[in-house]
């Protein structure tokens, strides 16, 4: 058989860090959105990645932003109707949350969005070295159990990726609300030289930065009582 390169091959063992990718059957409109809308929206990691990465979009914006599990895709379209002249790349495994975002960008024509219905490390892998300003992950699973610890997303092996794909300046956004994934992401970072914290006192990750939305998912744990943490870190 054919040889698997090194980076499909690290992403066939690599283990998922998200569970089922669909909930409910499909209504014909949103086998329509995946079949019609999401080609059109999709990245192609067939093809090498533009220089500028900006390329990807009409017209290329100067900065490019990435979502890492967009969930129900509220926070990436929040960013792109409020920065209209940055390019959003969002990634999301779950076909619920992905018939979501091209529903809502169909209904409202954005033009600076990309979707990638899959595993961001694809993403992250295809990416040119700096060419990212600004990334966001927020609230991914958890995975409580302790077998399950390595499917959480926010460890080494992404950091690493991450590091190599923002720019010196660029901002790097985690949201939690599970008490230990905050302590696991902070641990991560502490012997993290690449990114700085930016955060003062206590404040800087209790209180939500103007320019970041509430969203169904953080209602739904505010509401059960988990506080949000909201951290900010910088390339360096």
């Amino acid at each position: 058989g054919c040889m698997m390169s090194g980076a499909e091959d690290d992403a066939a063992t690599e283990l998922r860090s998200f569970g089922r990718r669909r909930g409910r059957k499909r209504s014909d409109r949103q086998s329509r959105l995946l079949q019609e809308a999401l080609p059109r929206l999709a990245i192609n990691l067939k093809a090498p990645a533009p220089v500028p990465l900006g390329a990807l979009f009409p017209p290329a914006p100067e900065d490019v932003w990435l979502e890492i599990g967009f969930g129900g895709a509220e926070h990436l379209l929040w960013q792109a109707r409020h920065s209209p002249s940055v390019g959003l790349i969002g990634c999301e495994p779950f076909e619920d949350g992905v018939v979501k975002a091209l529903s809502d960008i169909e209904q409202h024509g954005d033009q600076n969005i990309r979707l990638h219905a899959d595993d961001a490390r694809l993403v992250l892998r295809w990416l040119p070295p700096a060419s990212i300003a600004r990334a966001f992950v927020l609230f991914p699973d958890p995975w409580p159990k302790a077998k399950h610890r390595k499917r959480r997303l926010v460890a080494a092996p992404l950091l690493d990726m991450l590091a190599r794909v923002l720019r010196p300046g660029a901002e790097l956004r985690i949201g939690t609300d599970i008490g230990y994934y905050a302590r696991t992401i902070l641990m991560a970072f502490q012997s993290e030289a690449r990114f700085e914290w930016l955060a003062q006192g206590p404040d800087d990750w209790r209180v939500r930065p103007e320019d970041w939305p509430p969203t169904r998912y953080e209602q739904k744990a505010i509401t059960a009582g988990r506080k949000p943490a909201f951290f900010r870190f910088k390339r360096v």
